[in-house]
């Protein structure tokens, strides 16, 4: 794995799924940064959205960001209970989907400032997920 290099061959190599995986496999959140026109992208794609490059190199995520959106799903407590889930737009700019940890389901809230690390999730897999940065502090 390349840290910020682009895939000399766009349609040759591991899909950008797989190279996300491996990267969140070591522990590291990263996400795709367009060298045509500087923007940054998450979920993994070969083009960038914005523009049609295929110029995309991995760079780390600050992993600072909002909660956007939220929904509480509820599930019984033999099933684990309700968990949140979360749309957080990144200080980079992209959306991503998933969860805060940490608080109760009741502490998560639209604007409700958060820092990404890497977790297990279903089936031992890792992911990212968010924790929320206590008021005052810089995320």
């Amino acid at each position: 794995m390349s840290d910020t290099t682009a895939t000399p061959s766009w349609t040759q190599g591991l899909g950008p799924d797989a190279v996300c995986a491996q990267y969140l496999a070591t522990g590291e959140f990263r996400i795709q940064h367009c060298r045509g026109c500087g923007r940054h992208v998450f979920y993994p794609r070969l083009a960038c959205n914005h523009c049609g490059s295929v110029a995309l190199e991995w760079v780390p995520a600050s992993g600072r960001g909002v909660v956007y959106a939220l929904s509480i799903v509820n599930r019984s407590a033999e099933k684990g209970g309700p968990y949140n889930v979360v749309l957080v737009d990144l200080a980079e700019g992209p959306r991503v989907m998933s969860r805060v940890d940490g608080v109760p389901n009741d502490a998560v809230c639209i604007g409700l400032a958060v820092q990404a690390r890497v977790a297990t999730g279903a089936g031992s897999e890792p992911c990212v997920v968010f924790d929320a940065v206590p008021v005052g502090v810089a995320a």
